[in-house]
């Protein structure tokens, strides 16, 4: 079986906020945000899998502290955790304020991919080095990935009380 580290798979990118970023309290809109999370965690997982990638869900998204004009965000992104056909990706936003060069967290969150290719035998994820960030979070994957199975099971039965009718016509 092939192998990959956590090293291999990191994705770095960096944005400048710009006034057509923001929403009308001032901070750079979520939904922008977000696209910049699975823009930039696609990455990773690509690496892993060499073969088309979908985003199955982003879970844990927690906006930690708001970015503003003249801020930079940088998007870290990196497997934690190789399934069957999932791929776990971990992405931190650190924003940065141009002016004072102050460092700060603004977003951490955990996106699942799954390969679309079903015979796809994908690498095992390695740990190397000393990077403590990177063991951390690759040691809560298996707790993670059975919280994800029980809500898929649970996704699974509220799903089926969702009407699909039009709503002016029930």
């Amino acid at each position: 079986m092939t192998t990959i580290s956590v090293a291999q798979t990191l994705s770095i990118s960096n944005h400048r906020v710009f006034a057509a970023d923001l929403n009308e309290h001032e901070t750079v809109f979520g939904g922008k945000i977000l696209a910049i999370v699975d823009d930039n965690a696609s990455i990773p997982a690509s690496r892993v899998a060499r073969v088309e990638t979908v985003t199955a869900a982003i879970d844990r998204v927690d906006f930690i502290q708001p970015f503003r004009l003249q801020d930079s965000l940088c998007a870290e992104s990196y497997v934690t955790g190789i399934g069957h056909r999932s791929i776990e990706v971990f992405t931190k936003i650190i924003g940065e304020h141009l002016q004072t060069g102050q460092r700060f967290l603004g977003l951490t969150c955990f996106a699942t991919f799954v390969v679309t290719e079903r015979d796809l035998v994908l690498p095992q994820l390695v740990v190397a080095g000393d990077n403590q960030e990177y063991q951390a979070l690759c040691q809560g994957y298996a707790q993670r990935q059975a919280a994800r199975r029980v809500h898929l099971q649970a996704q699974a039965t509220f799903r089926q009380q969702i009407s699909l009718d039009l709503p002016w016509q029930r």
